[in-house]
């Protein structure tokens, strides 16, 4: 039962009312103030103080402060006036039960209020804060648009100055190969020109020959005269085409030397090849070099394996199996990274896949088919596809029987399939 507080002291004025409660001693709690319009409540468990106040107060102006061990409220009046007493006199149990009810509806609709208002205002502020940063984001994403226009243009300038200066030398060039060239045939020009020109000392002994005029040429015109300036050089010989036609062969080639299949077969790869090539080419051409390694982006995403960044992990295999798709390893890794990732039917994916590249079946790849039998068996039974899950096992076993741990496995499952055991 609560220990009704009786004692307090007031005084009025025409606007304001000014309540003193004092507060019991050795109190175990702290004060818990309700107030409304009509209706005041101070609760310090097991004390309690209630009124309902003789007229209504505004009471989100009115304040109430704890000192010198009173509780000294100041509630403001709605309307301006004296009151007879502080509460409202002749009140039954049903009125004050009325009031404190309304009190208590009045409170919780203006509490929903607030929170609603405040719900609104958190919206605006996030609202605005959106806003705010997109237009940060889109602020920085134009300054970084205009440093690499920047940066563009000023690459052209210089490839544009570099092209000018090429055409430049190689004009300076071709000028002073020409202007060789020149000398050289006006060099040659002198050289046979003095010679045409030397004079001939017959010597004493010899006979003299007289040299016969050519029929229809005077005789002036002769390879001693003056007039001959220059020897005549030989037209350059005309080009012609040449027309070489096979003959046809009777008899086709026989079926067990031709290689038909196989050129088929070489030029489809080529153009897949070439496909992929030019499908990776625009997001491939910002990697560094060592990053279009598929060996290297296999031991990145090993190490990421080893650390627990499986996503990382599932990222480097992922441009792996972009850049080479025949690497069966890729497929058995990445599937690893799946079953941790609960990712099952893509580590179902990658195991069959790393099976059907890991044809014929030989001795060297005995090791990476257990691994993807023990996998796709994994996934298979985390699925509770637990038939599917033993026949991996059971291949498994047949590629390895002196492996307990798989042999173990392979029993928990039959287990299960048999109804007789629930853990795998």
């Amino acid at each position: 039962m609560p220990v009704w507080l009786r004692e307090y002291r007031w005084r009025q004025s025409a606007a304001a009312v000014f309540l003193s409660l004092p507060l019991p001693p050795r109190r175990a709690s702290a004060a818990s103030i309700f107030c409304t319009e009509q209706y005041l409540k101070v609760s310090i468990p097991p004390f309690l103080f209630e009124a309902v106040l003789y007229a209504p107060i505004d009471d989100t102006s009115s304040t109430a402060k704890i000192e010198n061990g009173n509780i000294f409220f100041t509630l403001y009046k709605k309307e301006t006036g004296m009151w007879d007493s502080l509460m409202m006199e002749n009140a039954n149990k049903e009125k004050l039960q009325y009031v404190r009810e309304n009190a208590v509806l009045k409170a919780q609709e203006k509490a929903k209020e607030e929170a609603e208002a405040k719900k609104v205002t958190k919206r605006e502020h996030d609202k605005y804060a959106l806003e705010a940063t997109m237009k940060l984001e889109e602020a920085e994403r134009k300054r970084i648009e205009n440093l690499k226009e920047q940066e563009r243009q000023k690459v052209t300038r210089e490839l544009e100055l570099w092209k000018n200066e090429q055409t430049y030398m190689e004009g300076q060039m071709r000028i002073q190969r020409e202007e060789k060239l020149h000398q050289e045939v006006e060099q040659l020009k002198e050289k046979k020109k003095e010679k045409i020109t030397k004079p001939t000392i017959p010597n004493e002994g010899t006979s003299k020959i007289t040299v016969k005029p050519t029929k229809g040429y005077p005789s002036s015109n002769s390879m001693f005269s003056e007039n001959l300036k220059e020897e005549q050089l030989p037209a350059p010989r005309s080009a012609g085409t040449i027309k070489i036609n096979f003959t046809s062969r009777v008899f086709p080639t026989a079926l067990r030397e031709s290689r038909v299949a196989e050129e088929e077969e070489w030029l489809n790869k080529q153009a897949e090849a070439r496909r992929t090539i030019n499908d990776d080419l625009a997001e491939l051409k910002d990697l560094k070099e060592e990053e279009k390694n598929p060996d290297w982006l296999k031991d990145k995403g090993n190490k990421m394996f080893a650390t627990g960044n499986y996503l990382a992990a599932v990222n480097a295999y992922n441009l792996a199996v972009r850049l080479n798709n025949k690497l069966p390893v890729l497929y058995l890794n990445r599937a690893a990274c799946h079953l941790k990732l609960r990712n099952l039917h893509k580590a179902i994916e990658d195991s069959s896949k790393a099976l059907e590249l890991l044809t014929p079946p030989v001795p060297d790849n005995k090791n990476a088919r257990i691994k993807a039998h023990v996998r796709r068996g994994t996934a298979f039974c985390q699925l509770e596809l637990y038939a599917e899950g033993l026949q991996d096992y059971e291949a498994a076993l047949k590629i390895d029987p002196k492996n307990s741990t798989i042999e173990k496995d392979a029993e928990k499952i039959r287990c299960i399939i048999q109804g007789t055991s629930q853990d795998l």
